[in-house]
């Protein structure tokens, strides 16, 4: 591969390519758009080979996995190719870790009952996060305690420019906050093949955050395992979160901001119950939610989309809601925290128009 990709002959490609897709089946959000061009892949030989052809070199180009981080506020005037590399295996172990390797195509939450079924813990506290593997690298997914980037051993992705696969370190991608390299430096230069994990085989499970506990004690287990852990999440998940097969939604649509520690301790002088937590020596990691709800946002509806009633950081779809009044509608909420608290909010989504 490599430098091999351009050399050879350019590919006219109509047959490869649905035209004017409706995107409304690969978005969690539920929003109709089309592409002008639209495929699926499912090897690295594949992916090459559509990367070759007068639609993608003609641009723009993207690469979508399971579409739940995703809003798009028009249609799509280039090629839309979704990435459904799959598989899911151990590639090496021994008594005390175990790693786990899945393609960028598959569902993240298969790779974390494959984890659980065995016995290698470390990411159970992510269960039931929506999208693909090969987004989790991407935005260093993380809740209740845990980030990606605690198990993180490496990834492989296709450089777009040259057609070479490089595998990347955890310390190469740069995890930050909901944060990698691939959102940054690196931003549309790679596409991601597939992810490797180092997970433990005597986990210590992490029940400290959120609701966990109290959760783990409602069900009655005083000594929880990591498929204990992981019922738990589900079950909290699906309590506080909207079914985007239901209600379309992309989960978090904001990031929670990080503030001095300075300025939280002003803010706590006037809200005595304002959220936070420690986030390094001087900053504090602010509930996005709360803020969100103490600017009377949470549970309002605005005719077909609105704000979830039980979770302030969810921005939903009724059904028939364009982008663009998804989008406005989260200008207005962070235009309102701006004002209201000085703290600016920061899109989790990805804004595609």
């Amino acid at each position: 591969m490599g430098s091999e990709l351009f050399a050879r002959p350019l590919i006219f490609g109509p047959e490869m390519f649905s035209e004017y897709e409706n995107l409304l089946p690969f978005n969690t959000f539920g929003i109709t758009a089309k592409a002008r061009h639209f495929a699926r892949f499912s090897s690295a030989a594949e992916l090459i080979d559509q990367l070759k052809t007068a639609e993608v070199l003609r641009g723009p180009m993207m690469v979508i996995g399971g579409g739940s981080n995703l809003l798009f506020t028009r249609d799509f005037p280039g090629v839309i190719l979704k990435n459904e590399i799959g598989g899911i295996h151990t590639i090496e172990e021994n008594d005390k870790s175990v790693l786990i390797q899945a393609g960028a195509g598959e569902v993240w939450h298969q790779l974390v009952l494959y984890t659980i079924g065995v016995n290698a813990g470390g990411i159970e506290n992510l269960s039931l996060i929506p999208g693909s593997v090969g987004a989790a690298p991407m935005q260093n997914i993380g809740a209740y305690g845990v980030e990606i980037k605690d198990v993180f051993q490496e990834l492989s992705a296709l450089e777009i420019a040259t057609g070479k696969i490089r595998t990347f370190s955890a310390a190469e991608c740069r995890f930050g906050y909901r944060e990698s390299i691939f959102k940054n430096e690196l931003k549309g230069q790679y596409i991601i093949l597939d992810v490797t994990l180092k997970l433990s085989r005597s986990p210590e499970v992490n029940t400290s955050y959120g609701a966990i506990e109290q959760q783990l004690k409602a069900m009655g287990i005083t000594n929880p395992g990591i498929r204990d852990v992981s019922d738990a999440v589900i079950s909290i998940r699906r309590s506080k979160l909207p079914d985007p097969a239901i209600i379309g939604n992309a989960g978090s649509f904001f990031k929670n901001p990080l503030v001095p520690k300075s300025q939280f301790d002003t803010l706590r002088t006037k809200y005595r119950d304002v959220v936070g937590y420690p986030a390094g020596e001087h900053s504090i990691k602010l509930a996005a939610g709360w803020l969100i709800e103490k600017a009377g946002w949470k549970g309002k509806t605005l005719g077909n989309f609105g704000v979830h009633k039980d979770q302030a950081l969810v921005l939903v779809n009724y059904g028939g809601a364009q982008g663009n009044q998804i989008y406005e509608l989260s200008e207005q909420i962070v235009q309102s925290v701006r004002q209201k608290f000085d703290v600016e909010l920061e899109r989790e989504v990805n804004l595609v128009g």
